[in-house]
């Protein structure tokens, strides 16, 4: 797996925008705004950098770089609102190279002095259509039936427009029109270029919304109002970390589709137009958030923000309603749709989990095939009571049941990324207990701060797959809020402690043998400096487990103290240091997603559509292409945390960023595709609607358990958009 950029993109992308910086500044945008909208020394600027050049084949006098060289200009490009259609001038004079003929225009474009452009409609069915950079455009790249054909002589009169961009509407057949190629081969190179200004329009977008969330949280964290930083309240700090995960969402889309276009992916057509669709909405979100954050300042002239709410708007709809990609996107994916797609080049990410990825996984499926009962696969479920303690038993005996171990615990030397692929696979078999998960986090926990004797005489029993633990971290009164945690442990005069309270969503104590527990120890410091963790037995006198049974078909548990005594020994870590000993296991929960479950929920949906018979309707389509988009995100945001993690890369709240995207995609996502499939999903009867039933109950605590939406997103905002801290 691979997020990097080569060293020679990176050094690309860092001169293209210190360029931009300088040469596309808002006061340089405010200054083409005077006029037409386009910046002739910036465009020059970029040509003499090689910008036009980039996508131009070598015979023909180019670069011929790749789609993912080019996009990263593109992002600097949003960024900065270049003044100037940049987007179609990149796939326009590649067209020009590609077909060949018009030697003296394309060097002309290539070195800034002509600006070429595309048209986006078919002139044989409309000729008179809305140009990008019309209005400087010295000619046009236009499909005319099964011809392509440059127009020229067209008189591109600039009007008042929503972005004051160089745009113009033209009557492209009253200019003069020259066959640069005709046919099957043609038409392909067209739709083709029309793709890439998707890809191009995605990423652009990406980089005006992730910039103006970055505006706004500037502002938040200088702005103060009832005395305080405006971005100390939730209300203005969550749905900026919303809205960074949908425009980072945005850009990894895009990145998707150029790593499925090399690939050669039967998803990289559909992938193109969620990207475009998927970034036209995030972009168009964000600036107007951004901007809301801005008070009043932000309808004034005065403040840039307003700049990238119009640009964020108008620089898509020259291709008309976004809402059509979604379309799209659902005829690609579920109609069968094709579409010539662009020539990648090539791609430095890499999204693949390796060879020795495959190879576990494949050895846990034929376990699962040949070990596995038909009564065993029955008891699973996603919650704790789908353990089988045959099953767990049978996965440590060969070395898999805690994957994401060290080999001394895990009994494996594999690589994380192998790690990371068990677990799925895990997941697609359907056992994906809870209670696997628990163990390993206590497992690790013990291994790291637990004293000999729990290292002798757990730990064991643990790794070994003979006993279950859970989690006492929640209180009645506190929730999500664990560091408040009241649950009293007093230390005798004998060193053992006497513990006194009650815990609430302790799921699995029911199977469990022992409990991970958060106490408090000293009253009189701040919260999270007086708090111990213990593992406590949980038949040990005084421990009642009274059960908890949710809507979700799963079982919890409220579990009471009462004068427990256990031996000092049972103590993980330093007396009043719970908080370091439990960051750890926090950590682990923050990083994880739901793909998985909304893959199969997708799968659910699309098999009942399709036993109602409206799998052919275009509000079908379109509905379950919207929750393929978030699943795509969900996945791509999921990587980026786990690279990010393995590699030690900079990680800006990437984990919560994953998991707080993925559930409150999974919980909109199913009560859509239960409402698509109404009324058959009322019933719980067995497959595919029982599934879809059963994910609309599940993901409602997808949201809550783990940490909270709302801690996740104080996180993101505090470490991915610099904002003040919003927690107690």
């Amino acid at each position: 797996m691979n997020f990097d950029l080569t060293d020679e993109q990176e050094m690309m992308r860092d001169t293209f925008a210190r360029f931009l910086d300088e040469h596309s500044s808002t006061s340089r945008v405010r200054k083409a705004q005077e006029t037409d909208g386009f910046d002739a020394a910036l465009w020059s600027g970029l040509a003499e950098l090689g910008a036009f050049a980039m996508r131009v084949p070598e015979d023909a006098g180019g670069m011929d770089l790749g789609l993912f060289d080019t996009a990263l200009l593109m992002e600097e490009a949003g960024r900065t609102l270049v003044s100037g259609p940049l987007a179609e001038a990149l796939v326009a004079v590649r067209l020009l190279g590609q077909l060949g003929g018009q030697d003296e225009l394309l060097e002309a474009a290539i070195s800034g002095e002509a600006v070429v452009t595309i048209a986006m409609q078919d002139t044989s069915l409309q000729s008179r259509q809305w140009i990008a950079g019309g209005s400087v455009a010295k000619a046009i790249i236009a499909r005319r039936g099964s011809d392509v054909v440059l127009v020229t002589g067209v008189d591109g009169k600039t009007e008042p427009n929503l972005a004051t961009t160089p745009v113009a509407q033209m009557d492209l057949a009253a200019g003069e029109a020259i066959v640069l190629g005709s046919g099957e081969d043609a038409l392909a190179l067209f739709a083709a270029a029309l793709e890439e200004w998707k890809l191009y329009m995605a990423v652009a977008l990406s980089g005006i919304g992730r910039q103006a969330l970055q505006m706004a949280a500037a502002y938040a964290g200088e702005r103060k109002a009832f005395g305080q930083l405006i971005g100390t309240f939730q209300g203005i700090s969550h749905p900026l970390a919303d809205l960074l995960c949908d425009v980072d969402g945005a850009k990894f889309l895009a990145w998707k589709a150029i790593r499925d276009i090399y690939d050669n992916s039967d998803e990289a057509a559909a992938t193109i137009s969620l990207a475009y669709w998927y970034a036209c909405d995030a972009a168009a979100r964000s600036v107007a958030q951004g901007l809301h954050t801005f008070g009043g300042y932000g309808l004034s002239n005065e403040y840039d923000v307003h700049l990238y709410n119009l640009r964020a708007k108008a620089w898509p709809l020259v291709a008309g309603d976004p809402a059509l990609a979604l379309e799209e996107a659902g005829r690609r994916l579920y109609a069968g749709e094709t579409v010539a797609l662009p020539a990648s080049g090539e791609v430095p990410l890499d999204f693949d989990l390796g060879d020795e990825a495959r190879q576990v996984c494949a050895e846990i499926a034929e376990l699962f095939a040949t070990k596995v009962t038909p009564e065993q696969k029955a008891k699973f479920h996603y919650s704790w009571e789908g353990y089988v303690p045959e099953v767990h038993k049978m996965l440590a005996e060969h070395s898999l049941l805690f994957p994401g171990l060290p080999e001394h615990l895990s009994g494996r030397n594999i690589t994380p990324y192998a790690r990371i692929a068990a677990m799925g696979e895990m997941e697609r078999q359907g056992y994906n207990t809870p209670g696997a998960n628990v163990a390993a986090m206590v497992a690790m926990m013990i291994d790291k701060y637990g004293s000999d004797e729990l290292k002798a005489e757990v730990l064991p029993r643990i790794v070994g797959g003979d006993v279950l633990c859970s989690l006492g971290y929640s209180e009645p009164s506190c929730g999500s809020d664990v560091f408040a945690a009241q649950c009293k442990a007093t230390q005798l005069e004998d060193g053992s402690w006497r513990i006194d309270g009650t815990k609430m969503w302790t799921s699995g104590a029911n199977l469990s043998s022992y409990v991970l527990m958060l106490t408090r120890t000293n009253p009189d410091v701040p919260k999270h400096k007086g708090l111990t963790m213990f593992i406590v037995p949980l038949k040990t006198e005084g421990v009642t487990v009274q059960a908890v049974h949710t809507f979700q078909d799963e079982r919890t548990n409220i579990t009471f103290y009462d004068g427990v005594v256990i031996p000092d020994s049972w103590r993980l870590g330093e007396i009043d240091g719970g908080t370091r000993t439990m960051s750890a296991a926090l950590e682990l929960e923050h990083g994880g997603g739901f793909s998985k479950v909304m893959k199969a929920m997708i799968e659910a949906a699309e098999e009942v559509t399709r036993e109602l018979g409206i799998d052919g309707e275009v509000r079908t389509q379109c509905r379950l292409a919207r929750a393929v988009a978030h699943l795509w995100v969900s996945d791509m945001l999921t990587y980026r945390a786990q690279w990010s993690s393995i590699e030690k890369k900079p990680n800006h709240a990437f984990g919560p960023m994953a998991k707080m995207y993925s559930s409150e995609k999974f919980l909109s996502d199913s009560r859509d595709l239960l409402d698509l499939t109404a009324p058959l999903s009322l019933s719980k009867r067995e497959g595919a609607v029982a599934l879809l039933n059963q994910c609309y109950r599940h993901a409602a605590g997808s949201t809550i358990y783990g940490g909270s939406s709302e801690v996740h997103r104080s996180m993101v905002a505090e470490r991915g958009l610099g904002l003040p801290r919003t927690r107690g």
